[in-house]
């Protein structure tokens, strides 16, 4: 029998998945998604990515090469040009299991005053379109609603949460509030009757912040871990990332991930995003957490291992 036509079948079914055309990254051992906040930082040059990197490198497809999802943080700043959320979902088809969550705009929940029902209702159409090729791509898993820890548990707040809710019910939508006010069983209710996740904190505990948790209320389990730096926290003279400069040691990565744990128990879909971006402290930090999840070590960017020497395994 003449086995020559049978290897070259099977070398060109090597040379296509060494081109990219059937790689699929193996499915990880959890239903946990664990990811950055953010992929593009000037401090992650010569950390995370190639030092004079040129206009080829793609960092958002580096990242998903090692990661099943990443945060979208930009379009916090100002919703993103629909032609660049496609652009996104195109650049992270190569991981089949690769979703986005992605942060709302801040005029929705940090810049609110002056503002009007019409005003509200033009801005939320703004996020819908920007966010629209995402969705439509089925890759959004869900759009937060981040409150800085100023906005307290009320009546009035809570209704404007329902607003929110409405204007944006096309999307699976997840809230992070930081003041404990909000840690009472009434609005845990009110997001699952609404069906919208709650967001999990680990933050600086500070007076009345709200401590990390496990709660679920829809079939999305967040988490964010934004860093314990307590000294820089609530310090309006610390720059951005001197407040989020933190590396977790390994009895605390330990502590969340048997929170990640109880959430995944009680929903359809975990996410796990690291914003202690510093230096690629947040890339570490999901790492850790991948590797105490799967049990097995995560592959790992080499620029980072050289960075933190406990990566390299």
């Amino acid at each position: 029998m003449d086995r020559f036509p049978l290897l070259l079948q099977l070398c060109g079914t090597i040379q296509a998945m060494i081109q990219g055309s059937l790689f699929e990254p193996p499915a990880r051992q959890t239903t946990v998604r664990v990811g950055p906040a953010g992929w593009h930082y000037k401090d992650w040059e010569g950390t995370v990515y190639p030092s004079g990197k040129g206009r080829s490198f793609d960092a958002l497809a580096f990242i998903a090469d090692y990661f099943d999802t990443v945060e979208i943080n930009s379009s916090f700043y100002r919703p993103p040009r629909p032609e660049d959320a496609a652009s996104w979902a195109r650049r992270v088809r190569k991981n089949r299991r690769f979703k986005f969550t992605a942060k709302a705009w801040q005029r929705l929940t940090h810049e609110r005053e002056g503002s009007t029902e019409e005003s509200l209702a033009k801005d939320c159409e703004a996020v819908r379109r920007s966010m629209a090729p995402i969705a439509e791509a089925g890759i959004l898993a869900a759009l937060l609603l981040q409150f800085p820890w100023s906005f307290r548990c009320s009546q009035e707040n809570q209704e404007y949460l329902e607003k929110l809710f409405r204007l944006l019910r096309e999307f699976p939508l997840a809230v992070e509030v930081r003041h404990g006010g909000w840690d009472r069983e009434p609005f845990y209710q009110f997001l699952k009757e609404n069906r919208v996740a709650f967001c999990n904190v680990d933050q600086p505990v500070i007076g009345n912040s709200i401590r990390p948790g496990s709660q679920v209320t829809s079939r999305v389990g967040y988490f964010r871990l934004h860093g314990r730096n307590y000294k820089s926290w609530f310090n309006e003279e610390a720059g951005r990332d001197a407040r989020y400069d933190y590396l977790y040691p390994k009895p605390e990565v330990q502590q969340i991930v048997g929170l990640l744990r109880t959430i995944q128990q009680n929903a359809e879909e975990t996410y796990a995003i690291t914003n202690n971006h510093f230096r690629g402290q947040s890339l570490t930090t999901a790492l850790d957490i991948l590797e105490e999840l799967d049990a097995r070590p995560p592959d790992v960017p080499p620029l980072l291992a050289a960075t933190y020497p406990h990566l390299a395994h």
